[in-house]
């Protein structure tokens, strides 16, 4: 895979060299045993796939390597470049500024970017409607374009179904950058709807099967269907693709459940004629980092650690998935910890809490950590570096990092 030319203050000494040595072992991806730090008073789980994918370390250099190009320019990005608050602060620091927030919001007037501006288009892509309004700037974007190619491939997805005459059916959030970028682009080649979950796949189903009246869709699904989007006939043929970030297993299973309505309607032997099988669009940076979490969480552990944006829907669904073993906290980074107590962020309360008295008194106490594809491993580094300092005797960490290597090696 592409190496990419990052700043060397997001990478970690005591998390490239274990990356490095699994991969070497494992190219193939089919170990997902975690990795154990035995600090002796506390053992560190390290989950095997977690941190910066394909698409973020592209994202991050092509926007540093601007910022080196055009030192007098202005340079702007259309929102954050990803959700990460240490990589979004550190563009800032340098002068980087954003025109619109996570939702599309303006927080700088068009009227203030000319076309003697860089402007760069973040990892989630963007609309069809903001690429004709930067064109029509004079504002060249390709050069600075930093779309995850797995997001490109949801849109080829989707313009492919609309070919074939389908509608598309976009597993997503709808307020989040990336879903409004794939619904702009979907929406140009077919009927479109945004849904958030099964309970709202199973209305779609009820309006499917005439169970609900098809004169309540419109307000039942304000906002997240295409212009002119007909639900007496959009909802006869249909494919499933997702924003990119999504639980697997939750696209996998909506897919199923429209699938298995539209034979319910038409039959085995007809059901191809209206609903299209479409393969998984979630990146493999996704995948591969859910993967590895649940083959973390059959291993034994006290609590567990997920670092990264708290916008960040890829390490919401991690959160998501260890909390239904154990207590989890999503948290920021180590400025977060503390030994009597820990701040962390409540993703579907959209609520910040702190937790008094939050580690166990296990012996050895087992902690299991990860992260989004968004986060730094300097800063995962950082929180275990900082909870280790909590424990008297703990064993250095690059006697540790020897016997995980030593430990990797056989």
């Amino acid at each position: 895979m592409k190496q990419f030319n990052i700043p060397s203050r997001y990478r970690s000494q005591l998390i490239a060299p274990l990356k490095q040595r699994r991969n070497a072992a494992d190219r193939m991806k089919k170990d997902t045993t975690p990795t154990v730090l035995d600090f002796g008073p506390v053992q560190v789980l390290l989950a095997r796939h977690f941190g910066f994918c394909f698409g973020v370390e592209n994202a991050i250099e092509i926007s540093h390597r601007a910022l080196e190009e055009h030192p007098n320019k202005n340079i702007y990005l259309l929102s954050q470049m990803i959700h990460n608050p240490v990589v979004n602060a550190d563009l800032t620091d340098r002068g980087m500024r954003f025109i619109q927030d996570t939702e599309g919001n303006q927080l700088i007037s068009w009227d203030e970017v000319t076309s003697d501006d860089i402007v760069i288009v973040p990892a989630f892509g963007t609309t069809l409607e903001i690429e004709q309004l930067l064109a029509d700037k004079g504002i060249e974007t390709k050069r600075y374009n930093t779309t995850c190619p797995f997001v490109e491939k949801v849109w080829k997805r989707s313009a492919k179904l609309g070919s074939d005459g389908y509608s598309v059916i976009i597993h997503g959030k709808a307020k989040h950058e990336e879903t409004r970028a794939t619904f702009s682009h979907s929406q140009s080649h077919a009927a479109s709807l945004v849904i958030r979950d099964m309970a709202e796949a199973e209305v779609v189903a009820e309006y499917m099967t005439g169970k609900r009246e098809l004169s309540t869709f419109h307000d039942t699904f304000a906002g997240k269907y295409s212009e002119g989007f007909d639900p007496t006939t959009d909802l006869k043929r249909i494919g499933v693709v997702n924003q990119t970030t999504m639980l697997a297993s939750d696209t996998q299973a909506i897919a199923e459940f429209l699938k298995q309505t539209v034979i319910g309607l038409y039959g085995e032997e007809h059901y191809k004629d209206h609903f299209a099988d479409t393969r998984d669009t979630l990146c493999y940076a996704t995948n591969d980092n859910q993967t590895a979490t649940q083959r973390l969480l059959e291993e034994r552990a006290d609590v567990a650690l997920v670092v990264g944006g708290y916008n960040s829907s890829n390490t919401s669904h991690l959160v998501d998935l260890a909390a239904e073993k154990l207590q989890t906290f999503f948290i920021n980074g180590p400025e977060c910890l503390s030994p009597e107590r820990i701040k962390h962020f409540d993703y579907h309360a959209k609520a910040h809490r702190e937790t008094a008295d939050w580690l166990p008194s296990a012996s050895p106490l087992r902690i299991m950590v990860t992260s989004g594809a968004s986060c730094p491993d300097a800063t995962v580094e950082g929180v275990i570096e900082t909870v280790v300092g909590y424990f008297n005797g703990a064993r250095p960490a690059h006697e540790v990092l020897e016997h995980a290597l030593e430990a990797l090696a056989v």
